[in-house]
């Protein structure tokens, strides 16, 4: 039902009726839209009680990216390892920044938002397969640190990117969202360039260094320069694109939600 819901959102004239019966044929998924709908964000005097209504409130970009999560959410519960609540921050965090980067250069916002959503899933895909090898580059880079990736590469010749784009592929995402996942690590590398992945690579690094809490001397000395001035963009203008609020509690609580 997932994937049936992913492919009429990703029409250009997505069929709202349609939305709403795949979306209600799906109990834990209409639990979660509603569950958002009425969280503390929106400060409704009234609670949401169908998913019509839950739909015209949040918008097909949001319902998209619940549906998304939730495909991913049935595969990985409790990944050892891995702080799920904060993975789920982190991700929503790096989707937002992602939209907001797009539309700075002309990506599709909506296919940016989905991309940053699911960017790190290969992580948790290899802490399954691979526990004890991770669990000791663990200590020495954690999950969400911002040379995990690399040290990923030096320690088995892929990294989470790599493990992630085949998933994505897997599930029949679009083929721009299994690009931009491959080369998130190195964007414009070996004659690659793709601006979707260079938009991911910049929100990844935004979002992990706001959970490293990096102060401005530390976000100056570690920008990712090359690849922002492959897109146009500088730091400031990266900077910029800051969530107006990073994810809350209840976004988290809902999309985390077994």
């Amino acid at each position: 039902m997932i994937a049936l819901l992913l492919n009429e959102l990703d029409r250009e004239e997505p069929e709202l009726r349609k939305i709403s019966q795949l979306i209600n044929t799906d109990p834990v998924l209409a639990t979660r839209l509603l569950q958002l709908a009425n969280s503390a964000q929106f400060q409704l005097s009234n609670k949401i009680s169908s998913v019509s209504e839950a739909l015209a409130l949040l918008g097909l970009n949001q319902v998209k990216a619940l549906a998304t999560a939730a495909a991913i959410a049935g595969a990985f519960t409790a990944v050892p390892g891995i702080d799920m609540r904060q993975f789920w921050r982190y991700s929503l965090n790096t989707a937002k920044l992602a939209r907001a980067l797009g539309g700075m250069v002309q990506q599709n916002q909506p296919a940016a938002f989905t991309a940053g959503l699911i960017h790190a899933t290969g992580e948790l895909v290899m802490h399954l397969g691979l526990p004890g090898a991770l669990e000791i580059l663990d200590r020495q880079v954690p999950p969400l640190g911002l040379k995990r990736a690399a040290a990923e590469r030096k320690l088995l010749g892929y990294c989470y990117a790599d493990v992630g784009a085949g998933f994505a592929r897997r599930w029949q995402f679009p083929q721009p969202i299994v690009d931009a996942l491959e080369h998130q690590h190195a964007p414009f590398d070996n004659d690659v360039y793709e601006p979707m992945a260079g938009v991911l690579h910049l929100a990844a690094w935004r979002a992990r260094a706001w959970e490293a809490n990096y102060d401005e001397q530390d976000l100056i000395d570690n920008f990712p320069d090359v690849v922002a001035l492959a897109l146009g963009i500088d730091i400031d203008m990266v900077l910029q694109q800051d969530p107006i609020d990073w994810t809350t509690k209840a976004e988290v609580a809902v999309l985390a939600s077994a």
